[in-house]
């Protein structure tokens, strides 16, 4: 593949790249030419030929963990492009998941879980990037750092998202930014993804619950992984190149009314 969006000479790393939405950023750089190393608890439900993939088990909340799984993509790799940040956990969803119940732990992890491992990311990836000549990270926010969940759309749905969630992403915003201002004499790029209603469907969300999702955007629609997966891509792409401290907000227009 040629052009802009080809990524047949980037070597990149996804966190979180076995998830929903992490596989199908994976599979669609694997389609744009792209080496991959998928850095997750589980191995990616992905079957691809050759030696354009491999899985190494990490776990972000690690700092040890990430520096093994950097290393060795190296090892297998030769280098590193681009950074993905897709991987997330939280703590504190369901009865206990409120401001008034929620307690310190939660809340500390769940905010760790959204932008504490994005920070570890970034810090044990740039000896990889200064030693290449520059790099390229993209980070995963959420629309619920832009805007607050809808309390009427969730009723008794137990798809309730907690504060801590929304709290972590919107600092993933700042520090996308921060970091692209402050790694861009290095020739790093940083950018955000930010994605709206993309519910799983393996977890069999209420029907009443996707309707009020679904009537909440603009395009009467929640979103499909494959439709996050193109801006994700055009940001690990050089078709960004003049593109950093940016947020694309993918949400069928939910935060734009």
């Amino acid at each position: 593949m040629s052009g802009l969006f080809s990524m047949e000479s980037k070597i990149v790393v996804v966190t979180g790249g076995a998830g929903y939405l992490g596989s199908a950023v994976v599979r669609e750089l694997l389609a744009h030419g792209a080496r991959v190393a998928v850095a997750s608890r589980n191995p990616p439900d992905i079957t691809e030929t050759g030696q354009s993939l491999i899985y190494i088990k990490c776990d972000v909340s690690s700092t040890e963990s990430i520096r093994e799984m950097y290393a060795e993509a190296k090892r297998a790799f030769g280098r590193i492009d681009v950074l993905v940040n897709c991987a997330y956990y939280g703590a504190g969803y369901g009865p206990a998941g409120t401001i008034d119940k929620m307690s310190d732990e939660d809340w500390a992890k769940g905010v760790d879980g959204a932008v504490g491992a994005a920070f570890r990311c970034t810090r044990e990836i740039l000896p990889y990037f200064e030693e290449a000549g520059g790099g390229n990270i993209v980070h995963f926010s959420s629309m619920y750092g832009i805007v607050s969940p809808d309390p009427s759309i969730y009723g008794t749905s137990g798809q309730n998202n907690p504060p801590n969630y929304g709290a972590g992403k919107a600092a993933m915003l700042q520090f996308a930014r921060y970091s692209a201002a402050h790694l861009a004499d290095r020739n790093i790029r940083v950018n955000c993804v930010v994605p709206g209603a993309f519910p799983d469907p393996k977890k069999q969300p209420p029907e009443e619950f996707m309707r009020n999702l679904e009537n909440k955007t603009m395009m009467k629609k929640v979103g499909t992984p494959e439709e996050i997966a193109g801006p994700a891509v055009f940001l690990a792409s050089d078709a960004s190149g003049y593109m950093t401290g940016a947020s694309i907000v993918v949400d069928g227009g939910w935060t734009a009314w």
